[in-house]
């Protein structure tokens, strides 16, 4: 129980990290003498290094030790943290930012190691249980990030976050097992760095695509790199003993098909997290706001995370009886009804949270059965590469839905006051999409074929010690 609690705080620390920058990106271009397009890339450099990351955390992890792999993570996001905090100008501070990427790796990681310390009826427990405390963790930050920005100096932001890894490091040191499942072999360097840059283009391209201007040369050859060089390293992987990425087992339907659905449940889960805040702080003057501050806007959204909590123990429950399957899909279903009560734009605070929680017990749901259905459908030697894997399947989604929004709320704009806001259509216009990427997910896992059996890699014995 006790190494369970400690991976599941874990989220909190990874939940501090990725959201700890997003309220303040308008106050940067001020505090770091920067332009608003410089600094959004404390927020691209984290997204693009976290997956570059997963992947080669993950593979690490089932070669030479979940364990030993989630410590380097957590020392790499304690000292980005420390540079982060004293960063003289924005250049030290995206080192820092890039540091911190490796959050995105966290996560996997410890829900891999789950599978191999916990006996298996404590795995959806724990699982469930970690996949919420990112929830509260980032229903938590929003308003402690406000009250900072109000208060006190935003460095405060990083130092905190440097002193939870430092307890996080000391916890896990201690209190979590290591996994004996290991395979060893030697890390596809090649595989690592073809990967790598593809990502990078690729996820460039989407971050930067409304800025730079969908069809400027810069964004069309960014996608042109990463479409030439994702197939090129397909095959080679395929002809690696031990490649990277396994596309082999990741070809499985039951991987290739959860995968498919985590792109389309990040892209709605994304909406309602990246937008609810917006409509809570824009003026009542737009006819859709309700005029809130930052501080307030983040307490009022706070039962979202306590909902979380509360129903990620309702979603092992469902896994173990009817299985991770159907947690998904109530999961998907719950979401697909609280974007569509978004797009409505209700005019009651109350009936706004109510449809948040809605959505916000629906990703509870379905995140918590991803890793669940992950681990059933690949070799217990490779579950911290595929749980990797589908954790950078979310990170695109995310990127997408920022994408949408840029895009949307660009093009479709009002004026209040002489100030050019986003219209109340381009929330619908974004809502209704996100609930339409909920239900097609819906659909793929009602018909993704169920594992018939995994064939599990030898582990050499002198390894798994």
């Amino acid at each position: 129980m006790v190494a369970i609690l400690v991976l599941a705080s874990c989220g909190l620390l990874i939940s501090l990290v990725q959201t700890m920058v997003v309220p303040l990106l308008p106050q940067f271009p001020r505090l770091m003498s920067v332009s608003p397009s410089t600094a959004a890339w404390l927020v691209t450099a984290t997204l693009v290094s976290g997956a570059v990351s997963a992947p080669v955390l993950g593979k690490l992890g089932d070669m030479y030790g979940k364990r030993r792999m989630l410590l380097v993570s957590i020392v790499l996001i304690l000292v980005g943290s420390v540079v982060g905090a004293v960063a003289p100008n924005i250049l030290v501070l995206l080192v820092g930012r890039v540091l911190q990427g490796v959050s995105f790796g966290v996560i996997a990681l410890g829900m891999s190691l789950m599978r191999d310390i916990l006996p298996p009826d404590k795995v959806g427990s724990g699982v469930g249980l970690m996949s919420s405390s990112l929830g509260i963790g980032g229903a938590i930050g929003l308003p402690l990030t406000g009250v900072v920005a109000q208060f006190a100096s935003w460095r405060w932001l990083f130092a905190g976050a440097a002193v939870i890894a430092a307890v996080q490091l000391v916890l896990v040191r201690t209190m979590v097992a290591e996994s004996r499942v290991r395979t060893g072999g030697r890390f596809d360097v090649v595989g690592a760095l073809g990967l790598g840059v593809a990502l990078v283009c690729l996820l460039l391209g989407i971050s930067k695509g409304s800025e730079w201007g969908w069809t400027s040369p810069v964004v069309l050859g960014l996608f042109g790199v990463a479409l030439l060089l994702l197939p090129l390293w397909g095959r080679y992987e395929l002809r690696r003993r031990i490649p990277l990425v396994d596309l082999r087992v990741t070809a499985r339907p039951a991987v290739l098909w959860t995968n498919v659905t985590t792109v389309l449940l990040g892209f709605s889960m994304f909406a309602t997290f990246m937008l609810a805040t917006q409509v809570l702080q824009a003026p009542v003057s737009t006819g859709y706001g309700f005029g809130l501050s930052l501080i307030t806007a983040g307490l009022v959204l706070l039962p979202l995370g306590g909902a979380m909590v509360v129903f990620s123990s309702t979603s092992a429950l469902l896994s173990r009886v009817r299985g991770p399957r159907t947690t998904l899909v109530v999961g998907l279903g719950l979401m697909t009804l609280g974007n569509a009560g978004f797009a409505l734009l209700p005019g009651s605070l109350l009936a706004l949270v109510a449809i948040a929680t809605v959505g916000s017990v629906g990703a509870t749901l379905g995140y918590s059965a991803l890793p669940l259905l992950i681990m059933r459908a690949v070799p217990e030697t490779e579950t911290a590469a595929a749980n990797s894997l589908n954790t950078l399947m979310r990170q695109l989604g995310t990127s997408t839905c920022t994408a949408v929004v840029a895009a949307v709320s660009t093009a479709l704009v009002m004026d209040v006051g002489g100030e050019r806001v986003p219209a109340a259509q381009s929330f619908t216009v974004v809502f209704v999409i996100a609930a339409a990427a909920a239900l097609v997910a819906l659909v793929i896992a009602l018909f993704t074929p169920t594992p018939e059996g995994v064939e599990e890699r030898r582990v050499d014995p002198a390894l798994a010690t």
